[in-house]
């Protein structure tokens, strides 16, 4: 038997950048509430999704080794995930989109491993447990979904993020801790509110990141497969949700059949949807996926891929039609008949072929930054790479030769070349030169003291994606999230209150008890007249012992609580209806 879950193969191969995010489940921070807020929702769950959920949903629950009893346990969980291909971590909250959907391109689901507190039972705008072990892990037993999830990650972790995206995976963040905190007063939450708001309704155009979150959030957040007519739930906001998923089931929210506009459809994370989209199968998720792949500058690249990654003022890369792939922040791009011409890097950037980062031109290498031509030569329609040697004599592109290359779009490059490197193909993706000056029209680029000049050698830019090429390129150790999860407040009232909760669990599992049902709901009545969810539980153990007596006055102080808070009256009868096959009182 493992006894950690970092044993898991499947963590083991996570890249540096990733672990970071990762923090141990501590099982014992877990309170008897908790537990009940766990046993509560899972029960109302399994007991109306069984009639309303993909029938990978309840399958699943038994594949992953979810207990509706008791919170998981992730290193029980991981043991139980191999099985089927996958793991589990636990996270602080909300972790930024591009690590998200990394974790998931590794097979490794990604668990906020706090819980929501008693009041916010039935949806919180934090990731939770609930959320992602009882919403995500279930269906991820479906290897055509589990399929979907990985390939959603593989391309999602490379779409170009705007600056505007960062600022609002913060604001979200942030919000989502305030509103699930207790005592956050009402100032604060209006004011991380009216932050979202603002970077909701100017974003700008959207980006490749906002765009495939959409897809994600109707999908994998809230998607709904089946017919229009009779849909049946597998998003996990909805199947974590005992109210969204109730609601989603009714007329006051749209169906629409699943397609690539979704992309456009943004969404508000504070609300319950207006709108949910319906797959005909989980085949089709994958049909647009590549759909809206295709638009990608990960398969585009051009003009349009550089200026992307510009204007995400973060690590990128950009391929070039001989594979060559240079990884930094790009600052800029020279272009000529809407087609770049020169690129530019700024500060440290490394070169690499094939994911993996060519010997000698690493970021120590090119610490200051790197730019080169793209394109053909001016007035000779062969471009470098197409060359046979005979070719590149011809041009005097071979060693020791003293040569001027002149670009279509004026980019003049002049030098002695050193040496070129091919690629396994043959093809020259690097051209060294020294005594080196390069220009665009009368703008100098590269001067002979700045050192050797490596150009990387490539007709045009077939691919650009958010991250480096090689992983071990960059220190990429370096999140610090802006907000912390707040722990729940602790006071003598709820230490008490937790007892009795432990008190009642313990009765139920058939371990020693401190005091006795009858004298735990006494307390619980007299102290802590607003807590409703240890009652139902008293009311449930009665049932099943045969206390009508008890019951009887469990069930009226129940009716006094629903009449006092009638926001959680329906709670209350959710709770009880399921073990009562009718709640009447008899006053």
């Amino acid at each position: 038997m493992e006894a950690h879950f970092e044993s898991n193969p499947l963590i083991d191969r996570l890249p540096k950048h990733l672990k970071q995010f990762i923090k141990p489940q501590d099982y014992d921070d877990y309170t008897p509430i908790n537990q009940a807020v766990w046993r509560y929702v899972m029960r109302k769950n399994v007991d109306y999704l069984s009639k309303v959920a993909h029938e990978s949903y309840l399958d699943g629950l038994k594949k992953t080794g979810l207990e509706v009893d008791n919170i998981p346990n992730m290193y029980g969980m991981n043991r139980i995930l191999k099985e089927i291909g996958w793991a589990a971590v636990a996270v602080d909250g909300f972790i930024p989109p591009n690590a998200f959907m990394e974790f998931q391109a590794y097979n490794v689901l990604v668990i906020a491993s706090d819980i929501r507190q008693l009041e916010h039972i039935e949806y919180t705008p934090a990731p939770d447990i609930i959320h992602e072990g009882a919403g995500h892990a279930p269906i991820i037993a479906n290897p055509e979904y589990a399929e979907y999830l990985r390939r959603f990650g593989e391309i999602g972790c490379k779409a170009i993020s705007s600056s505007r995206d960062y600022e609002m995976y913060e604001a979200i963040r942030l919000l989502s801790i305030l509103k699930e905190a207790e005592g956050t007063p009402e100032e604060d939450i209006k004011k991380a509110e009216d932050q979202v708001d603002f970077l909701q309704n100017n974003m700008g155009e959207l980006s490749e990141m906002s765009r495939i979150r959409n897809l994600h959030w109707w999908t994998v957040e809230y998607g709904l497969i089946g017919t229009v007519d009779n849909p049946k739930i597998y998003g996990a906001g909805l199947l974590s949700s005992i109210g969204e998923s109730t609601w989603c089931m009714t007329d006051n929210v749209k169906k629409i059949p699943y397609d690539i506009s979704a992309a456009d459809q943004s969404f508000d994370i504070t609300k319950p949807q207006p709108q949910l989209y319906v797959t005909p199968d989980f085949a089709h998720l994958s049909l647009v996926l590549e759909e809206f792949a295709n638009t990608m500058a990960l398969r585009t690249g051009g003009l349009s891929g550089i200026k992307k990654l510009i204007d995400s003022k973060a690590l990128g890369t950009i391929e070039l039609s001989t594979g060559i792939q240079i990884s930094g922040v790009f600052t800029n791009v020279i272009e000529h008949e809407g087609k770049p011409v020169y690129v530019q890097t700024t500060g440290k950037t490394a070169l690499s072929y094939r994911e993996k980062e060519l010997v000698g031109h690493g970021t120590e290498y090119h610490a200051e930054g790197f730019g080169s031509p793209i394109g053909k030569l001016k007035g000779i329609n062969l471009a470098i790479e197409d060359m046979s040697p005979r070719d590149l004599r011809a041009y005097d592109i071979y060693e020791a030769e003293k040569v001027t290359l002149e670009f279509e779009g004026n980019i003049t490059v002049s030098g002695e070349i050193i040496t070129g490197s091919r690629n396994l193909q043959g093809e020259i993706i690097i051209i060294s030169f020294k005594n080196c000056t390069v220009t665009h029209n009368d703008t100098v680029l590269f001067l002979p003291e700045w050192g050797t000049y490596d150009m990387a050698v490539g007709k045009k830019v077939i691919s650009a994606f958010s991250g480096p090429a090689d992983v071990n390129s960059f220190d990429m150790i370096n999140h610090v999230p802006s907000s912390q999860t707040i722990k729940a407040q602790k006071s003598a009232e709820r230490e008490e209150l937790e007892g009795l909760y432990l008190n009642i669990r313990n009765i139920r599992e058939g371990k020693p008890a401190v005091i006795s049902i009858e004298k735990t709901f006494y307390l619980v009545k007299d102290k802590h007249p607003k807590d409703w969810l240890l009652s139902v539980e008293i009311a449930e153990l009665c049932d099943k012992t045969h206390n009508t007596a008890l019951l009887h006055e469990v069930l009226v102080h129940l009716e006094k609580v629903k009449q006092s808070r009638p926001e959680i009256a329906h709670l209350i009868a959710g709770g009880l209806g399921l073990f009562l096959e009718k709640v009447s009182l008899q006053h």
